[in-house]
């Protein structure tokens, strides 16, 4: 037996070890945090350059490895191997948030542990446009890997500006905190009554009609490029038209997020590496839901919720701190309410599901 096939055999067999492991090192890094437990013998450092430097070096180095070593070939993410990614990009997380407790305090590592979890929440809902996106342009699946890879590398320099500029913009307006908290009570309300459509058609977005003005399209798809040529003209093809497509569906959906994640932290550190932490699991956890789509039925609901909370949440703190009241919504109570609403919507999926099994087989 090769090392190969037994290293296979052990992964498949333990799986559900694997799973329950993870989830036990979640239930771990959450105490460690929030019963706020001192670390003596290490004093607590400010996030300098050289935070910035490792995390990019981090980052950069975890996008090639994934390219050009585990995803190399263009193969068709199975459901199994795709959660077992998640549950490897969730672990990582956990251990960078263990890491910001013990170096930055824990009031920095609950912020991130919020933060992470606001955009998690946030972003599978995202993932169920990037189906319809796939699906209307009939991408394959053991392509799709490649189209949203170079749709993360987008989101990650997206967020850097949108982050950056939010929390220049919140330290010299401070009453913008209004805004964004009155635009995520808005969106949560819209959510909780938005019908769900199956006419979905990128092709009426504004960005792909501007494209397609200034840049010829084909819809040759027998070469699997973003780009080809023919007869010395150069054309993109629909696999770099469902790129922009979710490029421009991420853009939407950082309004949403990134508010949300400023909510809870105005560090550009904390709201940053929360954020990629997320979208670096992204692509996973899109192959993933295709298995797990039945726990996230209801999902749109607990996602209305959430931005309404945390909507409300940015503006009674800023009035409180405006006019010098005492009341405060902290982020650990915060991370309660999401973790509250996530569950329900889960068990609720869950219940709702086996109802139906049982009906049928009547």
């Amino acid at each position: 037996m090769t090392f190969k096939v037994l290293y296979i055999r052990i992964v498949t067999e333990n799986y559900c070890v694997l799973k329950h492991f993870l989830g036990i090192c979640t239930l771990l890094s959450i105490f460690v945090i929030t019963i706020g437990l001192e670390f003596k013998g290490i004093k607590k450092m400010e996030v300098g350059i050289s935070f910035w430097i490792g995390f990019v070096v981090f980052v950069l180095i975890m996008l090639v490895l994934d390219l050009f070593v585990f995803h190399k070939k263009n193969t068709v993410v199975k459901v199994k191997e795709a959660l077992l990614w998640s549950l490897f990009w969730i672990g990582l997380a956990i251990i960078f948030n263990i890491g910001v407790y013990y170096l930055l305090g824990k009031v920095k590592a609950l912020e991130f542990l919020t933060g992470y979890l606001i955009e998690e929440s946030l972003s599978v809902d995202n993932l169920f446009v990037f189906i319809m996106i796939f699906g209307f342009f009939k991408i394959e699946p053991k392509y799709q890997h490649k189209v949203l890879f170079w749709g993360i590398i987008g989101a990650i320099i997206m967020r850097a500006v949108f982050i950056f500029a939010g929390v220049a913009i919140i330290e010299r307006f401070a009453w913008v905190m209004y805004i964004f908290g009155a635009f995520l009570v808005y969106t949560g309300v819209k959510m909780l009554f938005e019908k769900e459509t199956d006419d979905y058609d990128p092709n009426k977005n504004v960005l792909i009609k501007g494209f397609k003005k200034i840049f010829p399209v084909t819809d040759d798809m027998s070469r699997h490029h973003f780009f080809i040529r023919k007869d010395r003209i150069l054309y993109a093809t629909p696999f770099f038209i469902a790129l922009l497509v979710i490029e421009a569906s991420d853009l939407i959906f950082a309004v949403d997020s990134i508010p949300a994640v400023l909510s809870v932290s105005k560090d550009p550190f904390i709201v940053y590496t929360s954020n990629i932490f997320a979208i670096l699991g992204l692509r996973s956890l899109y192959f993933a839901l295709q298995g797990i789509m039945e726990y996230f039925h209801y999902l749109k609901y607990a996602l209305s919720g959430i931005l309404t909370f945390i909507g409300i949440k940015m503006c009674l703190n800023e009035f409180s701190s405006e006019f010098g009241y005492s009341f405060h919504i902290s982020n650990f109570a915060s991370l309660g309410v999401i973790v509250s609403f996530l569950t329900a919507s889960i068990l609720l999926s869950v219940v709702v599901k086996k109802r139906q099994e049982m009906k049928a087989r009547r």
